[in-house]
């Protein structure tokens, strides 16, 4: 470790050097404009328009994910509402004598170290996690700086109303997070070693080629991966360490013209070492994480709403009014309010885009339906409970009237004359309440960054393996490229960051929907042999 530590000093050196010696641009500002055009064309190639008016642009992604959320909601009987408190109960274990000795038969066609069509193994603790840890894993990809600065991101964007369409965007996405989950323990692989390979790569070609359509089904898993690998390094990656370095940069007060290097590569540095030991190492750090970090920022949320309970009526009536009656600057109308509450909704929960149901495949189950409804609480967890507490905090903010809506049209507004993005307004508001709250958000900023990095960090690797084989050469050659997106988010600016996270997060949604439209009556079935399986093994 010593030696380790070493090498890591010898490594900034050069950065330190770089920061004194530069006197025009920086090392930050040549990243980002290097990066800032594969932002523009990845984000102008997915986000092609439906319909574009005067003043609002529709993007055919986002009619599809709402759409899709929508008609899943309806044919699974509304499961949001419906299995809310039985996915509670398998999460803390009450239905695992149901679940374990039970084999289930697989579905689909046998694959080299995979599934047989017959048969999937024998073993009751096939698997690699339990349903707790399945849920946390999954959940730190998507509780992270979405929460934070996608929240302030929205406000500052779309005025208040954002929130209510970002709550909506979040119940409908329940149903389809249940839908893509279940499919990934369904059609999971099963290495010889017992590891786990599984997500939305595997479902799409194994399940489609059991529909007799072979070939759509190993074009559409291959396109997914690429696409997933490209979230792994955008939103799951490059976002975070973005947000994370504005607030270290903020508490430092530090102008150097590469700190945003430095500090990527002390993040890729601590990231790196986690990731080494893959999906049992990331259970075992976010099972512990992800629940302090989540307590630690919902508590600090609650003290702020709390001690402006009598504003809190106000901002949620607010926060309605606003969702139907827009005012913000630039927002233009009902439309642009609610694109922009499911766009960051989208981003922060990633229903649709099916990236948690590789961390899902992972768990120790014979029924898939059960992890299925275990994911379904993740978007309730990171939209409707945590992006509205934020939303709340802001919001409450803004009554002292301190910025206006809609800012300048790109996510910056201007407080006491200076600007102020993404996570640096949440700082603000947390500052007006909190003493000291600088450190307490930099802190949480960072474990969110971190967790929904590493758990990014697999979904990505199952990816690559997916398109480039399971050998170490492989695993290590995308660890180094993951690790090297962690310093460019830290160095680009938010603009071009987030610009390119949005386009491969949502580019994802096109691929999924393929599989889950062909396969979604398989989840019914798997739905109803597990409802059944709970009836009729019930605990003594």
């Amino acid at each position: 470790m010593k030696k380790y530590l070493l090498s890591i000093f010898a490594l900034l050196i050069p950065f330190l050097n770089f920061a004194q010696n530069t006197t025009e641009k920086g090392l930050d500002q040549k990243i980002d404009e290097a990066f800032q055009p594969v932002a523009d064309a990845f984000f102008d190639a997915i986000f092609f328009p439906v319909y574009q008016g005067e003043t609002i642009t529709i993007p055919f992604v986002l009619v599809l994910l709402v759409g899709s959320a929508l008609f899943f909601t309806i044919y699974f009987g509304f499961p949001n509402i419906r299995f809310f408190g039985k996915a509670v109960n398998v999460v803390r274990g009450k239905y695992d004598h149901v679940d374990h000795p039970v084999v289930e038969p697989a579905y689909g066609d046998s694959t080299p170290g995979g599934d047989s069509i017959e048969t999937i193994r024998d073993e009751s603790e096939e698997g690699e996690v339990s349903h707790f840890q399945a849920l946390a894993t999954a959940v730190s990809g998507t509780v992270g700086n979405g929460n934070i600065a996608g929240v302030a991101l929205a406000i500052a964007l779309g005025g208040p109303g954002a929130t209510f369409w970002m709550i909506i965007c979040g119940l409908l996405g329940m149903s389809t997070k249940f839908v893509e989950c279940t499919l990934g323990v369904q059609f999971r692989d099963v290495g010889e070693d017992g590891t786990i390979y599984g997500g939305r790569m595997y479902y799409i070609s194994k399940g489609l080629k059991s529909k007799g359509f072979k070939t759509l089904g190993k074009v559409a898993a291959a396109i997914f991966a690429i696409f997933c690998i490209g979230g792994s390094f955008g939103g799951g990656n490059a976002a975070q360490s973005n947000q994370a370095t504005i607030v270290i940069k903020e508490l430092f007060n530090w102008e150097s013209t590469a700190a945003g290097a430095i500090v990527g590569l002390v993040l890729a540095v601590l990231v790196g070492i986690i990731i080494i030991g893959g999906i049992k190492r990331i259970a075992q750090v976010t099972e512990k994480v992800v629940p302090f970090m989540a307590v630690m920022y919902v508590a600090a949320c609650l003290y702020i709403i709390l001690s402006n309970f009598s504003l809190i009526d106000d901002a949620i009536g607010l926060i309605v009014r606003e969702a139907f009656n827009p005012t913000a600057f630039g927002v233009g109308s009902l439309i642009g309010v609610l694109l922009v509450g499911f766009q960051r909704a989208a981003f922060s929960n990633e229903a649709g885009a099916g990236s948690a149901s590789i961390a899902h495949s992972a768990v120790k189950t014979k029924y898939s339906a059960s992890e299925g409804l275990v994911a379904l609480l993740e978007p309730f967890i990171d939209t409707v409970l945590i992006c509205t507490m934020t939303a709340l905090v802001i919001v409450i903010f803004n009554f002292g009237g301190f910025f206006e809506y809609g800012g300048d049209g790109s996510g910056v507004v201007y407080i006491d004359g200076q600007p102020f993005e993404g996570a640096g307004i949440t700082s603000k508001a947390f500052a007006q309440y909190i003493p000291y709250s600088n450190i307490f958000l930099t802190v949480a900023v960072v474990l969110f960054a971190v967790s929904t990095m590493i758990s990014w960090s697999y979904y990505g690797l199952q990816s690559w393996k997916f398109l480039f084989g399971r050998g170490k050469t492989a695993d290590l050659t995308y660890k180094f490229l993951f690790l090297v997106f962690v310093i460019i988010g830290a160095a680009a600016s938010m603009g071009s960051i987030w610009k390119f996270s949005d386009a491969m997060i949502f580019a994802m949604i096109f691929p999924n929907m393929v599989g889950l439209f062909f396969l979604y009556p398989v989840v019914k079935k798997q739905l109803l042999r597990y409802l059944d399986a709970i009836k009729t093994n019930k605990a003594e």
